[in-house]
Formats: C-alpha cells, sequence, structure tokens
C-alpha cells in the first residue's frame, strides 16, 4: 500500500456535491463521448467462461476472481478484467456495420492490484470499439481517435467549471504523442513511472504510443496482453497530476490485432497456447471485424476534473482502514 498527502489538501466539495458531480461527469461525458465517436450504448457481462478465452489478461499475472453455477457447475466463470475482447465479439454478433461502435459501462474487481491513490480494487470505465477498415490499422487513425478523445475531456472541463468552478481542475490544451523507445531514448536511466511523470511534468498531457514489446534495451515498457491491442499501434492517455505530482493515466486503448499481429505477440511471450481458444481461432481465421477500442477510466476521469487527492473520494470500495484513517486526517473523504 502506497499514500501520498498533498500538502493543505481543500477537498471544495462536500461529500454530497462530490455525488451530484460524479453523476453529472458520467452522465455528460458518455453522452458527448458516444456522440464525438457515433457509438452506441449497449449492456455488457459482469463475467465470461474462462474457456471462452473472452477475458482480458491483463500483464498476465493478475487472477481473476472465479465461480461456478448451480445450473452450470462444469463451467468455470470469471469476473471480468476488461472487456478488451468480448467488445470485438459483440460488434460481430450484434451486426455493426462499417464505422460503427459501441460502448458499455464496464465494471470490474481487479483483487491483486497494488493500493494506492489512483488505484483500486475495483474498475470502473467506459469500454468501446469501433469497426474499421484493414487499411485504417495506421498510426493516423490511432492518433486522429486520440485527438477526438482529447476533445471530449477538455470539453468536459468547461463543463466541469460552469457548475462547480471552485472545484474544477484545469487541463492542458493539447495533447503529445510520444513513443516508449523515445521516452527510453530520453531517459535511459529512469524507471517506467518515473519516464512516465517526467515527460508529463514537461509536456502535460501525454499519449504514450507502442507499448507491450520489446525496445531497443530488451526491455518493455509496462506489460500488455498480447492478444487484443497491437503493440505497435496503441497507448495511454497520460496527464501530470499536479495535486500528487505524477502522471495520471485515464485511458489506455489501440488497434486490435489482425491476425499476424496476434501470432507475432503471442509468440514473443511463449503463449501460443491460446491459438486453441474460440476467441482466437476467430480472429486467425478472420472471422471478427478489424476494430479499433479502449477504456476510459470513469472514477480517474472525475478525479482528474474534481482535483481529488485519492480515487476513493469517486468511488465506493474497500481500502485498509489505516489509509481510511490516514485520509479522513488530512481531509481527504473516502467514500
Amino acid at each position: 500500500m502506497q499514500l501520498t498527502i498533498p500538502k493543505q489538501y481543500d477537498p471544495k466539495l462536500s461529500v454530497l456535491q462530490t455525488q451530484e458531480a460524479i453523476r453529472y461527469i458520467r452522465e455528460t461525458f458518455q453522452d458527448e463521448f458516444g456522440r464525438e465517436l457515433k457509438l452506441s450504448r449497449l449492456s455488457a457481462p459482469m463475467y465470461l467462461e474462462k474457456n471462452s478465452g473472452l477475458n482480458d489478461n491483463l500483464n498476465g499475472v493478475e487472477e481473476p476472481i472465479s465461480f461456478t453455477m448451480k445450473e452450470m457447475p462444469q463451467d468455470t466463470l470469471e469476473v471480468v478484467h476488461s472487456l478488451a475482447k468480448w467488445k470485438r465479439y459483440a460488434l460481430k454478433k450484434y451486426g455493426f456495420k462499417m464505422h460503427q461502435g459501441l460502448y458499455t459501462n464496464m465494471n470490474a474487481i481487479r483483487k491483486d492490484e497494488e493500493l494506492d491513490n489512483v488505484h483500486s480494487i475495483y474498475v470502473d470505465q467506459w469500454d468501446w470499439e469501433k469497426v474499421i477498415k484493414e487499411e485504417e490499422r495506421t498510426e493516423e487513425t490511432l492518433k486522429k481517435t486520440v485527438k477526438k478523445i482529447f476533445k471530449v475531456i477538455k470539453h468536459m472541463e468547461h463543463e466541469v467549471w460552469y457548475k462547480y468552478p471552485q472545484a474544477v481542475y484545469h487541463l492542458p490544451d493539447e495533447i503529445h504523442f510520444v513513443t516508449t523507445q523515445e521516452l527510453e531514448d530520453r531517459y535511459p536511466d529512469f524507471s517506467d513511472k518515473e519516464k512516465e511523470n517526467a515527460i508529463t511534468k514537461e509536456l502535460g498531457c501525454v499519449f504514450l504510443m507502442k507499448i507491450g514489446g520489446s525496445l531497443k534495451s530488451g526491455k518493455r515498457h509496462d506489460g500488455r496482453a498480447p492478444d487484443y491491442d497491437d503493440w505497435t499501434l496503441n497507448g495511454d492517455i497520460l496527464f501530470w497530476y499536479e495535486p500528487l505530482q505524477r502522471a495520471l493515466e485515464v485511458s489506455s486503448m489501440g488497434i486490435r490485432v489482425d491476425e499476424a499481429a496476434m501470432l507475432r505477440q503471442l509468440k514473443d511471450l511463449g503463449e501460443e497456447q491460446r491459438l486453441t481458444l474460440p476467441y482466437h481461432q476467430m480472429i486467425m481465421a478472420k472471422e471478427l471485424p478489424y476494430t479499433i477500442g479502449g477504456g476510459i477510466g470513469q472514477s480517474r476521469l472525475c478525479m482528474l476534473l474534481l482535483g481529488k487527492a485519492h480515487i476513493g473520494e469517486v468511488q465506493a470500495s474497500i481500502w485498509p482502514q489505516d489509509m481510511v484513517e490516514t485520509c479522513y486526517q488530512h481531509q481527504i473523504q473516502i467514500l
């Protein structure tokens, strides 16, 4: 457990005012985001069959919560880590056409998460996915989509300022594009998090590109599952967050693997056995559409726009008692 306490922290809003602001941000953002990217809202599962291969493996070491149900005791079900793969399958299942897409409220439990000011075992995000042409699997498509998402987030700052001028956290006016290799070249002796902090502090907001593959040093900048994002066409949206003096990741997204990228990445990690799973077989057989997609943290976005010191101020979760007590002593109102 790690905890950062900002100096002379002032939450600016009461708990009830914060709850009102959370509702406003979530409802307003998802409507504007859906319109900007031309996405339809869908319902999504909280758990998936383990043998479907649809659950997100994250970094490959986090263990999903699993259980069996009375009527189907032979099948192990897993609480989702995210809907990265399910969304692509849903686009095919529900007959989405070219350049159409979906978004959904995704709620996950990541019991192995290391808790701090911005990490919780409860994850809530807007998961989204959109059909693109095979020839649109390019950096140009990726950057264009990132700019649209940044535009909506920036517009939300103005919306929140109008309703809660005393509480809004002001964002930079521009997003910059930086690759993980450029970051390694620039800060060769820094850890991954130190690199992210340094570049976002300098530039304000960064889309950090090409996460998952090996760099010139032989190291990887962060882990990334090999079977949804194409590691050459993905990235994270990071904001410099002054209250905590650190980079704050608000979104992870990318153009999804085609058959060649998935095979290459599975081999890179020695995970070729996943090719026997139904989802992976559909990709190799070109039965799923080519897509771009990602997740946008709901609590992270609320935290960012309201200048909160702890994600527990904008979501109800479980925290160690000593963390809760320390937060209350410093006016950090854990829900």
